[in-house]
């Protein structure tokens, strides 16, 4: 008399597992915004820090770079480190986002909207 109720417990385990995920990802947001990365260029003498997310938080110059004759290599070293932090800054994102898919049993390469 009820035989498509049975797909109703189907749904409901996909809500849970939909709640549960979305949980996971706001928990995810939070971690990334407090774990940090730092890039550097020019073997030091300039780092920046930036957040899992991107967001830069900290940038150290070494004095010895402020030559005014070398105002373009400043630039450029300072533009590398921020890039530099950067680029680690998505790879730690895509680790940590990569770890959270697999807990859940979604495929790795799974694409999500972050």
């Amino acid at each position: 008399m009820f035989k498509g109720l049975g797909g109703l417990g189907d749904m409901a385990k996909m809500m849970k597992a939909a709640q549960e995920m979305q949980s996971k990802m706001g928990q995810l947001q939070d971690d990334l915004a407090s774990l940090t990365v730092t890039g550097e260029s020019g073997a030091g003498l300039v780092t920046a820090t930036a957040t899992a997310k991107g967001e830069l938080v900290g940038l150290s110059i070494d004095e010895s770079i402020f030559v005014p004759s070398e105002k373009e290599v400043a630039e450029d070293l300072i533009l590398a480190a921020i890039k530099d932090a950067q680029q680690k800054a998505a790879e730690k994102s895509q680790e940590e986002m990569q770890k959270l898919t697999e807990g859940l049993g979604l495929p790795a390469d799974m694409k999500l909207p972050f």
